[in-house]
């Protein structure tokens, strides 16, 4: 079965940096474009990055754009999410997505890492 199982998050200041991590099992990982999404506290899951199977290809929100960076190891089976120059605002639950095969719809989700930008 299907399994995105995240690592990474934790407590950083304002202008810190994190790297999340997404391993994933159950499917051929180079098979499929991935995404990180992040829920904020009374707020709708939105997609944060994209990146296409062969990593060729990446798609950023506005407010990631310039400081994330989305990229994946195919013969490890991981995504990865590097944030830099974090802010508040940043604080969320951040969600590995697997999406449909050719689409970006996700159809799977990790369990999410909490990441929390506050001095």
């Amino acid at each position: 079965q299907v399994q995105l199982v995240e690592s990474g998050g934790g407590v950083v200041q304002p202008g810190g940096s994190l790297r999340l991590s997404c391993a994933a099992s159950g499917f051929t990982f180079s098979s499929y474009s991935m995404g990180w999404y992040r829920q904020a506290p009374g707020k709708e899951r939105d997609v944060v990055a994209t990146i296409t199977s062969t990593g060729g290809s990446t798609t950023y929100a506005a407010s990631a754009k310039g400081r994330f960076t989305i990229s994946r190891d195919n013969a490890a089976n991981t995504l990865y999410l590097q944030m830099n120059s974090l802010k508040p605002e940043d604080t969320a639950v951040y969600y590995c997505a697997k999406f449909i095969f050719s689409g970006t719809v996700p159809n799977y989700w990790g369990q999410g890492t909490q990441v929390t930008v506050s001095s």
